[in-house]
């Protein structure tokens, strides 16, 4: 069995898996990771929870990180993908196109929980302390099917009297979380909508002050970036998957913290978001 950091050596591997070579791996677990930072820290800040799951399944576990959301959605349509780790609503968006399920969710030793929340960030010299500070201003979300970085704090302002669209003097989707609290930052956008547990993340490890950023705004919880499998996937498989998640504990994941296992999640679990999707007045299916 080759071991999963032979995977990790060869950056390829985990970026451009053609449909070929995935198809044709029976023996081995494709996994599809959401890219909520580069492609590269994604895989690195994943290698011991891969490690362990390949080690506990017994057969190679290969990572795969697409340059955005839809990337890991099509790739679960086409088959190429076993299993994915998605954000909530682009969790949402893969069951309107994809035979896909949410499984599990991590829960990490810090917070204990399986939720989290969206919140709008500014730089406390920006004058911005609340909403209505926005007007004029320029804007960063993440990714057009990111819960916490687009659909929650675009419901958000809706829900608070602001039309998004005429709020901002412009807008820009930055790719991943880490890009958004950067530009903020660096002063490129005034403002930014963030999961909070990767903002704490982005604090922890340096990259930016907590004492230099002003929290404008946050969500309600939103449920936990779901771990989804393909429904036609053999069900012994699925059992072992499941068994082997539930099982890794005290292991550093990016931006989760340390794992505290992974609990068991429902489809149901997500009717908050299509909730949040109906406020915005969103066609799911057109969003692909």
């Amino acid at each position: 069995m080759k071991p999963l950091r032979s995977f990790l050596r060869v950056a390829s591997i985990a970026l451009t898996l053609t449909a070929a070579g995935l198809a044709s791996a029976k023996d081995q677990l494709t996994i599809g990771l959401i890219p909520s930072e580069d492609s590269q820290a994604m895989i690195e800040a994943s290698k011991q929870v891969l490690s362990t799951l390949e080690s506990r399944l017994g057969m190679p576990v290969v990572p795969f990180v697409a340059t955005d959301y839809n990337g890991i959605i099509e790739a679960l349509r086409a088959g190429k993908l076993d299993v994915a780790y998605l954000g909530p609503f682009s969790y949402v968006l893969a069951t309107s196109v994809a035979n896909v399920e949410a499984f599990a969710v991590a829960v990490t030793r810090k917070t204990g929980q399986s939720a989290y929340k969206s919140v709008i960030v500014a730089r406390k010299d920006s004058g911005i302390r609340e909403l209505a500070d926005l007007k004029g201003r320029t804007f960063a979300f993440v990714d057009p099917s990111s819960a916490s970085g687009h659909l929650f704090p675009k419901a958000g302002l809706e829900q608070a009297g602001f039309v998004p669209a005429q709020l901002f003097s412009r807008v820009i989707f930055s790719g991943s979380h880490d890009a958004s609290i950067l530009a903020v930052e660096n002063r490129k956008v005034d403002a930014a909508a963030v999961a909070d547990r990767i903002f704490a993340s982005a604090v922890s490890k340096g990259l930016v002050k907590q004492d230099d950023f002003q929290v404008v705004w946050s969500s309600r919880p939103i449920p936990e970036s779901p771990m989804v499998w393909r429904k036609d996937l053999d069900p012994a498989l699925q059992q072992k998957v499941a068994s082997a998640l539930a099982s890794i504990k005290d292991v550093p994941w990016g931006d989760q913290g340390v794992l505290d296992g992974f609990q068991p999640t429902s489809d149901a679990a997500y009717d908050v978001v299509r909730d949040t999707a109906k406020v915005l007045d969103l066609d799911l299916r057109s969003m692909k």
